[in-house]
């Protein structure tokens, strides 16, 4: 009893390694930068499958208010054939403000850029300004980036532009990604009204796929918000706000606004379809048409609409990939912003802290599965039923959530906790199974094989000698006097000869010998490939190694002890084990009647 309950300890704290050690390869595993890239790799590609997946089954709708003026293919050659070139003269924008605005639309939002050409005229320009300045819901864009100031020197952006933004997140570090020396300044006459403008700085992935979007961009120790938020943000307040505070729980909050950020002070945008059919495209050259004076056959009300112009022409080279789609305009990713501003579904991460309780909790899950199973089959099962649960959990916490639960780095440390766990389960049923098997087949006392081993030996070698045709030797060993030994000295004495006889039998042998204890005080000695002649000597020599010994007994005691040895030999002896331990019993008796302390002779 004593001996299972410390081979139950023994597993027990077994698992606690194996566990621990599997949380700290998953550790290593996720702070190892090479490592960590591939899964956040991974990851990401994750995400794009489950956003594919939402948007497949119409997870999110968009809002019917958001609809998207796009200069698309059949607007570009419209506007080659009629105007010779790309860009148009900035008055076609103001005519088209113009004409939106007298439907009262919530707003006009440019994912353009106007900046000074050769092929505008100032008075197109100050025409746009101008149509820009009387109203106060349009917006246009501004960039930001780091080129030389050999190439442009950077300006001073008015106030207006400027949000007031206090930090109070500590992992979040907006100067990481978007801190920039320089920008594409717009035209000066809209920097000076009232027409609000926002940067359009877009951060990719790796990969080059878009799944994030910017809160601001630092240009001159100063924060710039991005055009879609100063829209969201207006849209959400009924007014035009500037203060912003990223909390402690990184979330980005502007009166009614809340928005959840990522480290680098981006946002990740929840999708809602793919190009050109998810908001209501409204052909440029169309409108162009009804500014002068043409009729044309669709019927459009920009009534309380949001209406984004943009292009969507591949050859204007504004197309991005994003999780959902491989080509995706980019006045579309700005719709998308806003629209996650409006419904409140932006996507947010859980935190490294929670990442990491999840991970540790499947690795114990796995960990407790696999070394309670008694059925392989049932661990395996089971395994693959916990990994497929927590992939549609993390498919259905976002769709219910809006919630970015990881996957990669959960399934890799499912999968490796299985494996370890089980190899580790293997080696201690392995070293279970030989520790049954040697209380099986071993003498407790003198660690030498019990008797039933030597039988099934003796068998063994007899079998094997014959189909070899090779000879194989057994020696019989009794200790002389032994009971009256342990009359005069005690059983502990008794023991302790025991032992020391039968470790001496085990260092004047072969790796190949089978060393037993035969019973009692009797001991034996199988010899595989050893002859008559060889097996003798081996005797000889064994017993005169016993004779010169000294015993050291409990209580100081010292004491020397003889033994008698019979030898037989297949298949002189005989050929089965009966007449071969008989042959060597009678050579044992031969050497206790002559004197003892001897190897006996074969009469």
């Amino acid at each position: 009893m004593k001996i299972n309950i410390n081979n139950k300890v023994i597993d027990y704290i077994a698992y606690f390694l194996i566990t621990i050690s599997i949380i700290f390869i998953v550790i290593f595993a996720s702070n190892n930068k090479l490592i960590l890239n591939f899964f956040n790799d991974a990851e990401n590609k994750s995400f794009d499958y489950r956003q594919s997946l939402l948007v497949k089954h119409r997870h999110l709708k968009p809002n019917k208010d958001i609809v998207i003026l796009a200069i698309d293919d059949a607007s570009y050659e419209y506007i080659l054939e009629h105007y010779g070139e790309w860009p148009i003269s900035r008055k076609v924008y103001a005519d088209i403000i113009n004409l939106i605005e007298k439907d009262n639309p919530k707003a006009i939002v440019f994912d353009l850029m106007f900046i000074k050409s050769f092929k505008n005229d100032l008075t197109s320009d100050n025409l746009l300004a101008n149509t820009m300045g009387k109203y106060n819901n349009i917006y246009t864009g501004i960039n930001f980036d780091n080129e030389s100031f050999d190439l442009r020197k950077p300006i001073n952006l008015p106030e207006k532009m400027k949000a007031n933004v206090e930090i109070k997140a500590k992992n979040i570090s907006i100067k990481k990604t978007f801190d920039f020396s320089n920008c594409r300044a717009i035209i000066p006459q809209l920097l000076s009204n009232s027409t609000k403008v926002g940067m359009i700085n877009i951060n990719r992935s790796n990969d080059g796929i878009i799944r994030t979007a910017p809160s601001f961009a630092i240009y001159k120790n100063e924060y710039y918000p991005y055009l879609s938020l100063i829209v969201g943000n207006n849209i959400k307040n009924d007014e035009y706000i500037k203060n912003y505070i990223i909390d402690k729980k990184s979330n980005l909050i502007s009166n009614k606004l809340n928005i959840p950020l990522i480290n680098t002070g981006e946002c990740v945008l929840n999708w809602y379809g793919p190009a050109q059919q998810t908001y209501k495209n409204i052909p440029f050259y169309k409108l162009v048409k009804l500014t002068k004076g043409e009729k044309i056959s669709d019927n459009y009300s920009f009534t309380n609409k949001i209406v984004f112009v943009g292009t969507t022409a591949q050859s204007l080279f504004d197309t991005k990939s994003v999780p959902i789609d491989k080509i995706y305009p980019g006045v579309e990713i700005h719709a998308t912003y806003l629209n996650n501003i409006i419904d409140n579904s932006f996507i947010r991460k859980t935190t490294q802290a929670t990442d990491t309780i999840i991970i540790i909790s499947l690795i114990l899950l796995i960990t407790t599965i696999v070394f309670l199973s008694t059925s392989s089959i049932f661990a395996i099962l089971s395994t693959t039923l916990v990994a497929t649960a927590y992939y549609m959990t993390s498919y259905y916490v976002m769709k219910l959530y809006n919630l970015w639960v990881p996957e990669i780095l959960p399934l890799f440390s499912i999968l490796i906790t299985f494996a370890i766990s089980y190899l580790a389960k293997y080696l201690l049923k392995s070293r279970d199974f030989e520790y049954q098997y040697k209380l099986a087949t071993t003498d407790g006392l003198t660690e030498l094989y019990n008797h039933r081993y030597f039988q099934d030996t003796l068998r063994k070698q007899i079998e094997t000698a014959k189909r070899y045709n090779q000879p194989f030797s057994l020696i019989i060993i009794d200790i002389d006097f032994f009971k009256k030994f342990n009359d005069s000295y005690g059983h502990q004495a008794g023991d302790a000869v025991l032992k020391g006889v039968a470790h001496i039998l085990k260092r004047n042998t072969r790796a190949t010998d089978f060393v037993c204890r035969y019973g009692g005080e009797e001991m034996s000695i199988i010899l595989p490939y050893t002859d008559q002649k060889e097996a003798q000597a081996n005797a000889e020599r064994i017993c005169k190694a016993v004779e010169n010994h000294v015993f050291k007994l409990p209580n100081n005691i010292e004491c020397n002890v003889t033994i008698s040895l019979g030898v037989s030999t297949f298949p002189e002896s005989g050929d089965t084990p009966q007449k071969i331990i008989e042959k060597a019993d009678k050579a044992l008796y031969w050497a206790k009647e002559h004197g003892r302390n001897q190897v006996g002779k074969n009469e």
